[in-house]
């Protein structure tokens, strides 16, 4: 079962109805999961709770302690981990020649605060250059091979803009290179660590992403769009720099809705998260 979705609805993708544990009104024992899905032996279910007690909500930024703890988790987390393998048969799908294949998501798991999702890429298919506004992002590479480039704005103020937001704005450079499963988990937060980032797959991926807060237009952190232009390139009054920095600050100019956001929203079939009740 699929469907059509752009980077920012990532949230409405279908997924599997997940199991709850609620401790039983009555007499008798309360209802516990299964001994082979407890916390101690269910990375996903440990992701899960970790997540719960760490994203406090909009306008919040996760604690540097905090950051490390979701990210111990991550850094030990395999593909098989979420019902992926090598043999999908998402990976063995052929490439036509001068079309970019299309990348699919599905939603593990989706509240106001945080969400669990998964990326596919197929080989050279690309996710492109984003923002994530007000929001902390870990990216965890499961299989494959993957070329990112990330940016910061020089004055994350203008991430805001609402003036003149086709105004290039200035950034730096924070990554651009490729990087290859297993690896660490990448974080980045509102205002720094490269929270405008893209994607493209040298060999098919999946990326884990835990997002917190999600996406969401109505809360005013719609998914805005970016095409890069080299620093020399505008005829704008440049500062003084070196080459190196030259080569480190791009302009950002915000674009419409690229055709390769659009992604095949598919059903998550892997291990189920038992969600805890307040």
């Amino acid at each position: 079962m699929s469907n059509e979705v752009r980077l920012s609805d990532v949230s409405k993708v279908i997924r599997k109805k997940k199991k709850s544990f609620r401790k039983s009104s009555g007499k008798g024992k309360p209802s516990l999961p299964s001994p082979s899905l407890t916390a101690a032996s269910f990375p996903l279910q440990r992701l899960y709770l970790s997540c719960l007690d760490v994203f406090k909500g909009v306008g919040t930024v996760p604690s540097s302690t905090d950051v490390q703890k979701v990210c111990r988790i991550l850094d030990g987390m395999k593909a098989e981990d979420v019902g992926l393998s090598r043999n999908l048969q998402f990976f063995k799908t052929p490439s036509t020649a001068g079309v970019t294949p299309k990348v699919a998501c599905t939603t593990i798991y989706q509240s106001e605060k945080f969400s669990l999702c998964i990326f596919f890429l197929p080989a050279n298919a690309v996710i492109p250059l984003h923002n994530h506004p007000g929001m902390t992002v870990f990216n965890k590479l499961l299989l494959g091979k993957v070329h990112i480039k990330a940016y910061d704005l020089v004055n994350a103020s203008n991430e805001i803009d609402s003036i003149s937001p086709s105004k290039p704005k200035l950034a730096c450079k924070k990554a651009d290179g490729v990087f290859t499963a297993p690896c660490d988990t990448s974080v980045l937060y509102p205002t720094s660590g490269g929270n405008i980032h893209a994607f493209k797959a040298v060999t098919p991926c999946a990326i884990l992403d835990v997002m917190g807060p999600p996406y969401s237009k109505k809360d005013g952190r719609d998914c805005s769009y970016y095409r890069d232009i080299p620093y020399d390139a505008l005829p704008y009054e440049h500062e003084v720099m070196s080459e190196e920095e030259r080569e480190r600050y791009w302009w950002l100019e915000e674009i419409g809705v690229p055709k390769e956001s659009e992604m095949q929203g598919i059903q998550y079939m892997g291990p189920q998260i038992i969600e805890i009740s307040s």
